[in-house]
């Protein structure tokens, strides 16, 4: 699974990316984890609210950052809420 936190680097991005990353050891999920803050890369995903997650190219979650539960649903059952 290829996960890419986009964020420019806002708390709240990195927040993100803190708890994605802890989410994917804890559920010992097999996955690569990237930040992506070039403002030109993010605007190609068309996320226009930040922070935003992405698995498998496609945008799963923008614009807040969900709790670890929530995050662990969207990962391992690939529920996802935009």
């Amino acid at each position: 699974m290829n996960i890419q936190v986009l964020g420019t680097g806002c708390p709240k991005c990195k927040t993100l990316e803190k708890i994605t990353r802890e989410v994917v050891a804890e559920a010992g999920i097999d996955a690569n984890i990237t930040k992506v803050e070039d403002i030109v890369e993010i605007m190609k995903f068309n996320v226009m609210t930040t922070p935003a997650l992405v698995v498998d190219g496609k945008v799963v979650l923008k614009g807040r950052v969900p709790s670890n539960s929530e995050l662990k649903e969207i990962l391992t059952n690939k529920v996802f809420r935009i």
